[in-house]
């Protein structure tokens, strides 16, 4: 089952926490500059991603998670124009649920054996919007938390360890400013999955246009 999830009403302060997760995302996508600098071509799955700051995220995130020993692969499926609108958008949005994706599977590490941690991403255009997928096979969302896993300060994790639920917070701020909009759902097989849709800015402008 998936559930919409309301958008925020007021903007994520600047905190420090905030700052954090900005930082992380760009130390991401330089680490991914980087990497994709050492070789003639990206890897395979990332050659359909041709907006140069979204390829340079997916493949920092890539690299930081497998230092970690989470598996984080790209649909071959995926694709991504080049010259989007305001691609700092997606970044955020991209870059705040793949971190949250990792921190679930990181956390849920039982004693037996279980499969490898693992985090799925999609990414669609459609007519007048990029939809985003990031799947997990943590322990998921549980039905109740997910009409406010999105607000400021709420987690479902461990407060003691320093997580206070900015990451997905930052990425309702976003979605709700352009206009766009999240559901979250169980990931097929076990966990969580995310869908944000992140209407191009044009649209918006568009929709907003006096008649």
């Amino acid at each position: 089952m998936t559930n919409q999830v309301p958008m925020l009403a007021d903007p994520v302060q600047p905190t420090r926490d905030a700052q954090r997760h900005r930082r992380r995302n760009a130390l991401h996508t330089i680490l991914g500059m980087l990497e994709l600098a050492r070789h003639d071509r990206p890897p395979f799955a990332m050659e359909a991603v041709h907006e140069p700051l979204v390829r340079a995220l997916l493949v920092g995130k890539t690299v930081a998670a497998a230092r970690l020993g989470v598996q984080l692969s790209l649909s071959t499926t995926s694709r991504l124009r080049r010259g989007m609108e305001r691609p700092e958008d997606l970044v955020t949005v991209l870059g705040n649920l793949i971190d949250n994706a990792q921190d679930a599977v990181l956390a849920h590490r039982p004693t037996a054996v279980r499969e490898r941690p693992l985090i799925e991403v999609d990414i669609r255009e459609r007519a007048a919007l990029t939809e985003v997928r990031v799947a997990d096979n943590g322990p998921g969302v549980p039905p109740d938390s997910r009409e406010w896993i999105f607000t400021e300060g709420a987690s479902t994790k461990q407060r003691a360890a320093g997580h206070r639920g900015l990451g997905l917070a930052m990425v309702s701020e976003v979605l709700s400013r352009r206009g766009g909009g999240i559901a979250v759902g169980e990931r097929a097989g076990g966990g969580a999955e995310f869908t944000a849709r992140l209407p191009r800015a044009s649209a918006q402008a568009d929709a907003w246009s006096p008649s």
